[in-house]
């Protein structure tokens, strides 16, 4: 057995003898947005039809942080303390508010195994793309061609033609990459264990899982140590174990750590995952070893876009040509629902915000990825360094499992929105890791703007209608493919 029997669990507080994510969620939201915006507090206090109020609701937040830096900064402080006081460990004698909460590891707690990579190191950025691996001058192209369709940002473009100039950044000299979530389909781990870095792999017991990190492991070039149980089961789960991988974290770590959050679970599991790594990356950070956190953003959620962009989407929308003649029956028939021009609220500085929450991941993933977000904030406020990059869409099986997702990415080309294989976006984002963890930080002029650089949105953020109005025919286009490939 590989928890304990009293073992402490990250946990929903009991409302009304049930633990539902719901109220705590929405909880959340409400503190959050308080003491900068009373009447979207309210209107998240009172929303009727919660799974689908959320969405508008979230997109309001966004708005809100836009107002100013302090707007920002506030939303995410009294977001996190919030998440903190609500949240509980269950314990064997009660619950405890996460706030109050020192997590203790239990005297089972967990040894460690190293596997050293039989490989040479790659000392090029490489990048698999449509059949090919693309590196140098190839690679190049490729991400300028990407720009120019509006795919991804410029500041992405330069982010990686940096680590195409610096292969030496790619083995991250002088840290230890802590993976939350390591065989998570968009991880890192792959690319980094090929480039010789020392990483601390930490993902759920499961033979399938720690076979396939094993198999990594060993092909790569760098050094992966993950704990083991006293049975000698591989692995720890970060909900159930938070006490114990922070021992283990902070015995086994020889350097400067970077703890990268990219474990996934279905519905409340991912808040419940997101607030024990928080947990652990803050009971890092005060260890007193130099920290930095990295993230992953979804591009299906709502973010503050530069001007030139809300630019771009408007232009886009004008030079529609002759289409416009056939949308605007399905116009007419929806009531206006359909192809909706985006950015149709521009903000009093040209920003806008890119509203692109699908409500079929739910408003228990919504609030995961703020939570992580409202963290990021934080963390870059008071000093920290901070990885935070956008991912473009990508065929990951939590989309493909979903039929109306599924669907609808399979239609996006038709809107000018590129959909990337998984292998294509976790090299590319561990290329923006490493940047990340190289650069200068950046002065920003509001904390949002960590996540609009470097963005690869897929083209999302400047397509001419509000993703969400297109979705559906988006679908209708993607569907006899979906239903080929079944």
């Amino acid at each position: 057995m590989q928890q304990p029997s009293d073992q402490t669990t990250i946990a929903f507080p009991t409302v009304d003898d049930r633990r539902s994510s719901t109220p705590t969620v929405r909880g959340i939201l409400v503190d959050a947005t308080r003491d900068v915006d009373p009447n979207l507090a309210a209107d998240i206090e009172t929303a009727p039809q919660w799974r689908s109020d959320y969405v508008p609701l979230i997109g309001r937040v966004t708005a809100a942080s836009a107002e100013s830096p302090k707007a920002a900064l506030a939303l995410a402080e009294n977001g996190v303390a919030s998440m903190r006081a609500r949240m509980v460990a269950a314990t064997p004698d009660g619950d405890v508010p996460l706030a109050g909460w020192v997590p203790e590891d239990t005297a089972a707690g967990f040894a460690t195994e190293v596997v050293h990579g039989t490989s040479v190191p790659e000392r090029e950025l490489t990048v698999p793309y449509g059949g090919a691996t693309l590196r140098g001058e190839a690679l190049r192209e490729q991400l300028h061609r990407w720009e120019d369709a509006g795919v991804v940002e410029r500041s992405f473009v330069t982010a990686i033609e940096s680590v195409i100039d610096h292969p030496e950044w790619l083995a991250v000299p002088g840290r230890t990459v802590v993976l939350l979530g390591a065989a998570a389909e968009m991880s890192p781990f792959g690319s980094l264990t090929s480039w010789g870095a020392d990483v601390l792999a930490v993902d759920v017991p499961s033979p399938q899982i720690w076979d396939r990190i094993r198999t990594l492991a060993e092909s790569g070039a760098g050094t992966t140590s993950y704990p083991v149980a006293p049975d000698g089961t591989p692995g720890a789960d970060l909900v159930t174990r938070t006490g114990d991988v922070v021992r283990w974290l902070r015995d086994t770590a020889a350097h400067d750590v970077v703890v990268g959050m990219y474990a996934y679970a279905d519905g409340g599991a991912h808040v419940r995952v997101t607030a024990a790594a928080d947990v652990i990356a803050e009971r890092m950070t005060a260890s007193g070893r130099n920290t930095a956190i990295a993230y992953l953003a979804t591009p299906t959620d709502a973010f503050v876009v530069p001007g030139n962009v809300v630019e771009a989407s408007q232009r886009a929308y004008g030079e529609r040509g002759a289409v416009r003649l056939l949308q605007a029956p399905l116009r007419a028939v929806s009531r206006g629902r359909l192809f909706v021009p985006n950015y149709a609220t521009v903000l009093p500085d040209g920003t806008g915000v890119a509203d692109i929450l699908v409500p079929q991941q739910g408003p228990n993933y919504a609030m995961a990825k703020r939570l992580q977000r409202w963290r990021g904030v934080v963390a870059e406020d008071a000093g920290q360094r901070v990885s935070f990059n956008v991912a473009p869409a990508t065929w990951t099986r939590s989309v493909t499992k979903n039929r109306v997702l599924a669907a609808a990415y399979g239609g996006a080309k038709y809107f000018g929105v590129e959909i990337f294989q998984p292998a294509t976006t976790r090299a590319l984002m561990a290329a923006l890791l490493v940047h990340d963890l190289h650069r200068t930080p950046p002065t920003r002029d509001n904390p949002e703007e960590l996540f609009a650089e470097n963005a690869a949105h897929g083209g999302l953020w400047r397509v001419g209608y509000e993703p969400r109005s297109a979705l559906g025919v988006a679908a209708l286009g993607g569907l006899p493919a979906l239903m080929r490939s079944r």
